[in-house]
């Protein structure tokens, strides 16, 4: 039987993609990887040779000759199929607020989205943030403060062990130090706990031997 196989966009900027490769690794599935530099001429064409009947967007697993795109997909498909434990809260209102802020991520943000891209070669401290992003960051980090106040005794994530909704905030993480963007000391111990997962070490090892630059 074959492998299944993950196709990812550049790791150094493909937020989305880093979202499904760590939803994946947590579960404990063993997968391929295939690499396609985004915002080529070709990009498109090279995701329809792979998987002809879904969408041309990373990430997107190809398995037993079925595809899995869309990150917040991917994120249930690995919680449903995870050898490694539970990866939403096992309580049903925590389960429920996971869901919910994940989902926040999944479908707002767009100001940071758009003025703040994932570059993880990025050190840009100092940036000047018009209002829509610093407002953006300001909601995302009350997410962060309720959450870890309130599971802070269960782990160093957002709902005590690690879970989906750290994996929604991943690229934040990512976002934030690449700013050198100041938060408090419940934010910025969050923060390196996801920044130290070892599945995130690796996708950034792996990031900084990229050749593909994007010029943004």
């Amino acid at each position: 039987m074959k492998r299944p196989v993950l196709l990812l966009g550049n790791k150094r900027y493909s937020s989305w993609s880093l979202r499904g490769y760590l939803a994946l690794k947590l579960s404990g599935l063993e997968f391929d990887e295939t690499v396609i530099p985004l915002f080529l001429a070709d990009t498109h064409a090279k995701i329809k040779e792979l998987a002809p009947k879904a969408p041309a967007r990373v990430p997107l697993l190809l398995q037993d000759g079925n595809a899995i795109w869309d990150t917040m997909a991917l994120m249930e498909y690995a919680a449903e199929i995870s050898s490694n434990g539970p990866l939403w809260p096992e309580d049903t209102f925590a389960r429920g607020h996971a869901r919910s802020i994940s989902a926040e991520m999944h479908s707002g943000f767009e100001a940071l989205r758009g003025h703040v891209p994932m570059n993880l070669s990025r050190a840009d401290s100092g940036l000047d943030l018009p209002d829509a992003v610093v407002a953006d960051i300001s909601r995302i980090t009350e997410i962060w403060t309720e959450c870890r106040t309130k599971y802070a005794q269960k782990g160093p994530f957002l709902f005590g062990a690690v879970s989906m909704a750290d994996v929604a905030y991943a690229p934040v993480v990512a976002r934030l130090k690449s700013i050198g963007y100041p938060v408090d000391a419940l934010c910025h111990d969050y923060m390196d706990a996801v920044w130290n997962l070892p599945n995130f070490v690796t996708w950034r090892e792996d990031a900084e031997k990229e050749v593909w630059i994007i010029d943004q």
